[in-house]
This record gives structure tokens, sequence and C-alpha cells, in this order.
């Protein structure tokens, strides 16, 4: 005899299963600051990256199974090459991707058998702070237009909670960061210390020209830890060192 199961319960089925792959990776934190957006990922590979360029304005951030989420971070970017080239640049924007993201993501949901265990954030940069754009799009296609910050994967909720402990919109890069790294530290209920190993760091530059996207690592990184920790910045510090253009990659597979 076939094996009947209602609409309900497989809807409630593949949500647990999507959510509890999704709570085992490590999280990653969105937030804004007094020059842009910043994004902090807790993650030790060099070459799987969470966050990555979608356009000029545009970034990309994910939490989940790495193989579903790079297929997404792949279409996404060409979609907006594509759009970009028949029409105008300007007309990609965050809210586009996201839409997209969200159709693709509520269709995979809904029609097959297993849901993709992905989280993602579509983040564009205004010409103000009032103007950015966040937008989080979890694995059933729903879409939320968040407002300064958001966690997601592993622990968000106690992730969210410690960083709206130190969030601060108008706070510069290196306090964001320090905001970012405290949260991040409280992931399962512990109480564990970050360093720059353990992080990717990107931002969306408000000031910068044309393309806005950033990686931050390398001497450059380690400077604005000590800063946000209240230590002496490494004599020098310019701003060139270990920051670079462009985003490919992303994370591990729900580690």
């Amino acid at each position: 005899m076939p094996f009947y199961v209602s609409p309900e319960q497989s809807m409630k089925d593949k949500a647990d299963y999507a959510r509890k792959g999704i709570a085992r990776g490590r999280s990653a934190v969105v937030l804004q600051y007094d020059g842009g957006i910043l994004f902090v990922a807790d993650n030790m590979s060099r070459t799987l990256h969470k966050i990555s360029e979608l356009y000029d304005r545009v970034a990309f951030a994910a939490v989940g199974r790495y193989n579903e989420f790079e297929n997404l971070r792949l279409g996404g970017v060409r979609y907006a090459d594509s759009h970009g080239y028949a029409y105008d640049r300007r007309d990609v924007t965050g809210r586009m991707l996201a839409n997209a993201y969200a159709q693709t993501l509520g269709t995979v949901f809904s029609e097959s058998n297993k849901p993709w265990e992905v989280e993602i954030v579509v983040a564009e940069v205004g010409d103000d702070a009032d103007t950015d754009q966040i937008y989080r799009i979890t694995f059933d296609g729903s879409v939320v237009d968040e407002k300064g910050l958001l966690a997601m994967g592993g622990s968000a909720d106690a992730v969210t909670a410690a960083l709206k402990e130190r969030f601060d919109r108008d706070a510069p890069l290196s306090e964001a960061l320090s905001a970012a790294m405290h949260a991040l530290a409280h992931e399962n209920g512990e109480r564990r210390e970050l360093d720059a190993a353990n992080l990717e760091v990107a931002v969306l530059e408000r000031a910068r020209e044309h393309r806005k996207f950033r990686r931050i690592q390398g001497g450059r990184l380690t400077r604005l830890i000590e800063q946000g920790r209240g230590a002496p910045s490494a004599a020098g510090g310019g701003d060139s060192d270990g920051d670079s253009d462009g985003g490919s990659g992303d994370q591990e597979p729900s580690a």
C-alpha cells in the first residue's frame, strides 16, 4: 500500500531536518558599522569561504552545507552579471537577488524530498546607513528584511543576544569587529577565545569606489582585533596589508 504523509507533517519534517543541519555548522554574523556593513564568520578554512562578493555593492554570506550554498552563490553571481550586462549595473540590487534566492529555495523546499540545509544573507551597502539593506533568506524561501544586525547558524539565538549587548551602528570597524567576536565566542553556551586564524572577515565599505567588497585578513585583521581589545596597534598600520577584493568559494560542510 502507498504510504501517505499529510502535507503539514511533510513540511514540518523537512523544516526540522533543515534546521538541525544548519545548527551543526558554526555561526556567522552581519552588522552595520560607521563605514558600511561588516561580515564575520567563524571559519578556520582559508579557501572555503562563507562570505563572498556578488556584485558591485552586494555581498553574500551563508551557513550550512557547503556544496548547496556554493551552488547558490555561483547562480547569484551569474544572474547579477547577466542582468547588469543586459540592462544597467545600477539595476542589480540586493532585493532583486534576495527575491531570486527566495524563489529557488522555496521551490526546492516544496518540491524536493530533501530541503537544502542552508541559510543565507544578501546585503547591499547604500549611500548612507539608512539605505543599507540586509536580507536573510531561510531554507524554505522566507525572506526577512533585517535591521542593523543578525546572526545565523550554530546557536544563532545565543549569538544574537550577545551581539545586541555591544552593537552600535555608528561604531568604528575595530569596535564592530570586537562586538562580533564577543558574540561568536558565546556560541553553544561556551566562552572561547577567537583570533585571526578562526575568523573570516569582510566588509562592504561605503566610501570605497565602484566595488565596495573587501576582505580583511592577515596583518590588517590582527591590528583591528588588537584595537578592539584596547591593545596598541602594530606600527605602520597601513590599510592595505592583508586586504583583498572579490570573493569566491565558501564554507565547510556544516562542520
